[in-house]
């Protein structure tokens, strides 16, 4: 096992962050500069996450896009599907991870080095990802990317979007939303050792609103999700340096925002 810092977040949920040493993490990240390119090629333009240009916003301005194209700008009915893999860092196959990474990286000594590190950390026998490593983003993408073509190839979905372990579907048919899921988590279940969670499967219309990565979406508009909101509050009125508050100002630049700015703004002068 290599040496790793253990510490707790909690934003919002706890998380168990393990960092590697300081030595470590310049090696990673030279690993991932040199790896990353090779895998961009093979990676499909919907899937984000810790990729240049593809963070949440990118994510969600996508989702935004698909919503409005599959209902017409509001005009149509559809449906969002959306799922998450249970325990998915922790679930993470080091021989399966290995053998996909194999496929593409040639190099004997990249190799080593690559095996150095993700058999160098175990959440369960053979299997986890340690949370707060560069390289762990990096192979959750390559992990679930197998299952991203899938998605894409297998079964001809076109307007699917991928954020590390949450996916969602757009389509106007929901019967056929729903018979997805069994033949996604059969995959999952068969190739990757993974599975949906049973209680985060969530099925809605659009015209509801689709909660996904702190904002809610609308045909028309979107707004930050509750929690968000309460959060954003909550750590504004605790006291922020000026680097944090553009933060989350930057966060509201991206919904419909201006009873939150008002608060804020009321927060800052109190």
């Amino acid at each position: 096992m290599l040496p790793y810092r253990s510490f707790s977040v909690h934003d919002p949920k706890e998380r168990i962050i393990h960092s590697a040493e300081v030595c470590d993490r310049v090696v990673h990240q030279a690993l991932v500069s040199t790896i990353e390119p090779l895998f961009e090629k093979f990676f499909i333009d919907d899937s984000f996450s810790c990729r240049l240009n593809k963070g949440s916003h990118a994510g969600v301005d996508r989702l935004n896009k698909f919503i409005k194209k599959v209902t017409k700008n509001g005009r149509t009915k559809a449906y969002v599907l959306k799922c998450d893999i249970r325990k998915f860092f922790d679930s993470i196959d080091h021989l399966i991870l290995l053998k996909i990474i194999e496929k593409y990286v040639q190099d004997e000594k990249t190799i080593w080095l690559i095996k150095s590190i993700i058999l160098g950390f175990e959440k369960s026998s053979g299997k986890g990802l340690p949370l707060g490593n560069v390289t762990s983003q990096l192979f959750g993408n390559i992990y679930m990317h197998v299952f991203d073509h899938y998605v894409k190839h297998n079964l001809k979905i076109k307007y699917y979007v991928r954020y590390c372990d949450d996916f969602v579907l757009v389509n106007t048919n929901k019967r056929y939303l729903e018979d997805l899921i069994p033949k996604m988590d059969n995959f999952l279940q068969k190739e990757l050792l993974l599975k949906i969670h049973p209680n985060k499967i969530s099925l809605r219309k659009v015209s509801q609103g689709i909660d996904f990565l702190g904002y809610v979406i609308f045909p028309h508009h979107k707004i930050l999700r509750t929690s968000t909101k309460q959060r954003i509050l909550k750590k504004w009125k605790s006291g922020l340096n000026e680097a944090q508050q553009n933060s989350y100002l930057g966060v509201l630049v991206h919904a419909k925002s201006f009873k939150i700015r008002q608060s804020l703004q009321i927060a800052k002068k109190a």
